[in-house]
């Protein structure tokens, strides 16, 4: 790519910034472009399509991995349970985060298992593409990469954008593992990687199948998501269905991400011994790690047929929940938070598939209950929303 190449771009990018309405007061940040020549251009056509691995991954916390697009790194397995080790192959909360002015977004994808879908969970859930937009200091949807196939799915994701400059964030399937991703723009357009974020700790949640995302109906209605839409920061997804059980050698992994708030919400997953036994150890394992970063215990969701048998299996283990927490308190072990249950889903029902794997509705209960906890823990500097205008810088 050649210097004419870079100013020319810098100077299309920083005008159709104004054009789209960037704000005069908005952070100015260095873009980095993606070079045309190393795109993929089929025969007859006019997009041009990039490996989504040359833009980057946001939800990801190690980079030494067995495959580009896992959750856990290579050196886990044989450490953690192999339950958890299958489960980290899926893509849950990886994301990718562009800017573009092409007036046309498309993406071609393969995903690593053959079912597309579960019995409770859609295809476009558990092996699909969710793609948000910027719109001011909030994300908003766009459109979904519908999955028809194991290989090779491909979809136009937007089609006549309003022109200027627009940042995106593309969600990866929440149930399936990732093979490969490209991103296809039209050719003479321009693709940068995301605007550096003022805060790169991401919040971390640790979790089971719920955290994992089951069973929202598009990738980015996973609560973890829809914290980090709303928050605008990075999240990790660290949810493994039937399997979030806080084992020590978990913990000892999780350690080791420089997180800005760590979410541990593995209740549904455990009963109350296991709550008694394992919690304590695990917080201070985290914070043997790390003294000041903020700590959300998550109560066990009420699962919502209970009300109908006159049971709670939930209330056991958030009692033990509770003193836990206690013990915790008076150990002095600081910088806890605590979300009790009441909120997580509502009490009308209509807040999970199956009595306890959230719908898009539970799932968005599930990210306004927490988001207060979340939102205080964050260092109070890091909070504002930031918005930018284009500047770029060689690849």
């Amino acid at each position: 790519m050649n210097r004419f190449f870079v100013i020319a771009c810098a100077l299309t990018l920083m005008l159709s910034g104004a054009v789209a309405g960037f704000a005069e007061d908005t952070l100015h940040t260095e873009l980095e472009v993606l070079d045309p020549n190393f795109a993929v251009v089929e025969p007859g056509e006019n997009t041009q399509w990039f490996d989504a691995l040359k833009i980057g991954l946001e939800g990801q916390g190690w980079a030494e991995n067995a495959h580009p697009y896992d959750r856990i790194p290579a050196k886990a397995e044989g450490v953690i349970p192999p339950a958890v080790w299958s489960l980290s192959r899926h893509s849950a909360g990886l994301a990718v985060r562009f800017v573009s002015d092409s007036p046309e977004i498309s993406a071609r994808w393969s995903v690593r298992g053959a079912n597309l879908a579960m019995p409770h969970m859609p295809a476009t859930g558990v092996s699909g593409l969710d793609l948000y937009a910027k719109d001011g200091d909030q994300w908003r949807w766009v459109a979904q990469g519908r999955p028809s196939k194991q290989h090779d799915n491909q979809a136009r994701l937007v089609k006549d954008a309003p022109a200027g400059l627009h940042e995106y964030m593309l969600y990866l399937p929440l149930y399936n593992g990732t093979e490969k991703l490209e991103i296809g723009i039209k050719a003479g357009s321009t693709l940068a990687k995301g605007p550096a974020r003022t805060d790169a700790r991401p919040i971390v949640f640790y979790g089971t199948s719920i955290t994992h995302g089951g069973c929202a109906s598009r990738p980015g209605m996973a609560y973890p998501a829809i914290v980090g839409q709303r928050l605008d920061r990075e999240t990790i997804n660290l949810g493994f269905s039937g399997n979030g059980k806080m084992e020590a050698e978990m913990g000892t992994l999780i350690a080791e991400l420089d997180a800005s708030v760590f979410v541990l919400d593995c209740l549904p997953n455990m009963n109350p011994e296991m709550v008694t036994e394992r919690v304590a150890p695990l917080v201070k394992i985290l914070r043997a790690a790390h003294p000041d970063t903020p700590i959300v215990l998550v109560e066990n969701i009420i699962y919502q047929n209970s009300w109908f048998y006159g049971r709670g299996g939930h209330t056991a283990k958030n009692v033990a929940l509770q003193e836990v927490y206690a013990g915790l308190k008076k150990d002095g072990v600081k910088g806890l938070s605590y979300v009790p249950c009441d909120n997580l889903l509502g009490d009308d029902g209509l807040g999970t598939v199956d009595g306890t794997h959230p719908t898009d509705l539970g799932f968005l209960r599930q990210a306004i209950a927490l988001e207060p906890a979340i939102r205080k823990a964050l260092p109070r500097e890091t909070q504002d929303r930031v918005r930018f205008r284009g500047r770029l810088v060689r690849q």
